[in-house]
């Protein structure tokens, strides 16, 4: 991709001018990481998009409040297993309480502070274990690569992996800009944005309008293409930081737009494949792809009910190339096609034509479906439009994980 160049290591406090760190404020237990800071040198610009959920989180809903009045802003605090979510007023407040703690410790306005929490719903936020750890978090904040690290993981619920990219931009001028990502995410997963807790950080100069637009290109078919469970949680967001200590500037319109535009889509879709790879229990990276479908709401529509198929999924983990299973869900989507036409191929191996099963190798089937990346083609002969899923198998361990959450 042209101007993009993946850095091997990454994370959140690449981009300059920004810090960041991780410390317990016992949540977790056992010493766990379970409060993360990122905070900017500078006020940045920020923009971001939220669970479609109408049951929203209260540090949630301050945050959206914040950026709803185009403040300029200079980090955000996130708290693990507690999601801050339906227990009223208190919540809010608990997540003001929070933010203002943090300012008073760096020097700006409690506005100036986002909120984020996630973890269970539905018990008040231990908010004075929080901000009793703030003056700490707030001193130790580093640009080095574990402190970044630290951040990460103190995001982390059901995660088995962090979920971190950056990447070097190259814009026309010759002139260079970095963004870096870091997410939290294995279940409660399902499009209908965000699907999770991300966070971007550039030090771009890109005005909040313009990072409005990019945030909502890049997480269009990336995060709200990603489906472990078919859940959408209430607490999820995916934000963009910019604060400009790169000095270059990055206006809509223009060719830097677009190469900015597309790394930061190339980033956030590695991220949303990792989700996807880390889902809760799974085995198994599923990706689903539909062609030729008459347009993109019915090709979206097919992928999202294969992805949330419990038979699909439960085929996956026990390597089963039951494909009457794929073809009734996508039957059942509510796409307009005709089934007589339709194709399936799985890994590569043709399984259907014209709405027929065929005949077709099951030792290579099962082979194919041992790995751990599988890929699904739909090819409907209806039209040109396109689109594709990420989703992953339902092990035993899914059912293990969120049938004892809450101990």
């Amino acid at each position: 991709m042209e101007g993009l160049k993946e850095i091997d290591k990454a994370y959140i406090t690449m981009p300059k001018g920004f810090k960041a760190n991780g410390i317990s404020a016992d949540l977790k237990g056992n010493n766990a990481l379970d409060v993360a800071l990122i905070i900017s040198d500078v006020p940045c610009n920020v923009a971001g998009t939220y669970t479609s959920n109408l049951v929203k989180g209260h540090s949630l809903v301050r945050s959206i409040d914040v950026i709803n009045q185009n403040n300029k802003i200079r980090g955000i605090i996130v708290n693990s297993k507690n999601a801050n979510a339906c227990v009223g007023q208190v919540g809010y407040d608990d997540a003001c309480d929070i933010a203002k703690t943090v300012a008073s410790e760096i020097g700006c306005n409690e506005n100036e502070i986002l909120t984020a929490s996630t973890g269970v719903i539905g018990s008040r936020l231990p908010a004075d274990k929080i901000k009793a750890v703030i003056p700490e978090l707030v001193k130790s904040l580093s640009i080095d690569e574990q402190a970044a690290h630290n951040a990460e993981l103190a995001m982390m619920t059901t995660d088995t992996v962090p979920k971190e990219v950056s990447a070097s931009v190259t814009l026309k001028n010759g002139k260079q800009v970095t963004i870096s990502g870091m997410a939290k995410g294995s279940g409660m997963i399902h499009p209908n944005l965000a699907t999770m807790i991300g966070i971007f950080t550039t030090d771009a100069d890109i005005d909040s309008k313009v990072l409005n637009t990019l945030i909502h290109n890049a997480v269009k078919h990336t995060f709200n293409r990603v489906s472990v469970d078919g859940d959408t949680s209430v607490c999820d967001m995916v934000i963009v930081m910019a604060n400009g200590e790169s000095g270059v500037t990055i206006e809509e319109g223009t060719e830097d737009f677009t190469i900015f535009d597309e790394a930061l889509t190339s980033l956030a879709n590695d991220i949303a494949q990792m989700i996807a790879s880390d889902g809760e229990g799974a085995t198994k990276f599923i990706e689903i792809e539909v062609y030729g479908a008459k347009n993109e709401a019915d090709a979206k529509l097919i992928v999202t009910s294969v992805a949330r198929s419990p038979l699909c999924k439960t085929a996956f983990f026990g390597m089963d190339a039951n494909c009457g299973r794929i073809i009734t869900a996508v039957g059942y989507s509510g796409a307009d096609f005709d089934p007589n036409k339709v194709d399936l191929d799985l890994s590569g191996l043709p399984v259907y034509r014209n709405g027929c099963a065929i005949d077709f190798d099951e030792d290579l089937a099962h082979e194919l479906l041992t790995k751990h990346d599988i890929n699904v083609k739909i090819t409907l002969h209806e039209g040109e439009a396109y689109d594709r899923m990420y989703t992953c198998d339902f092990s035993y361990d899914y059912v293990k994980i969120n049938g004892s959450y809450r101990s």
